[in-house]
């Protein structure tokens, strides 16, 4: 079988797989951090599996490919965004008169609709969307510690040790 230059059967075989799983890891994490309040998992589980979705390009298409697809920068910022809407969440109740976290909307909507635990439905939302871009901030950052090529770009301050073939 005639391939390109670099490209070896194993590198299609993950390329595929990562091809195949990301969709399906993007999807289903969504859907855990939707449906929550109403079925088991929530924002904490749903937001690692989004996350995976890094670790797939990752494994698919190497470390350079996987920064530039997804911005540190702009999972940092969006992290403290998804935090910043938590506690914004939980002054609501302060702002109702009550406790902070207090569940101030719990009268809305039919038992068992997407918005039927009230507060508890954004709050679960703002969480998962902390974890998802907490975890592939992290996921990132721990890849450039074992990429080789991220030593180029200037990702780490550590040296490796290049194995040197013999012949």
């Amino acid at each position: 079988m005639k391939f390109k230059d670099g490209i070896t059967e194993k590198n299609i075989i993950v390329k595929c797989a990562a091809d195949k799983f990301l969709p399906f890891s993007l999807v289903f994490g969504i859907y855990i951090i939707l449906f929550g309040t109403v079925s088991p998992g929530g924002g904490f589980q749903g937001g690692v599996i989004v996350a995976s979705a890094a670790l797939l390009i990752f494994l698919g298409y190497g470390y350079q490919t996987a920064s530039d697809c997804i911005k540190s920068e702009v999972l940092r910022v969006s992290e403290s965004l998804g935090a910043t809407l938590y506690v914004l969440l939980g002054f609501l109740g302060i702002f109702a008169g009550a406790c902070f976290c207090r569940n101030v909307f719990f009268n809305d909507g039919a038992v068992g609709d997407l918005i039927s635990a009230g507060t508890i439905t954004f709050m679960g939302y703002s969480v998962g969307f902390k974890v998802l871009t907490g975890v592939a901030f992290l996921l990132l950052l721990m890849l450039g510690l074992l990429a080789p090529e991220a030593k180029a770009k200037g990702a780490d301050e550590y040296e490796y040790e290049e194995e040197e073939e013999d012949e």
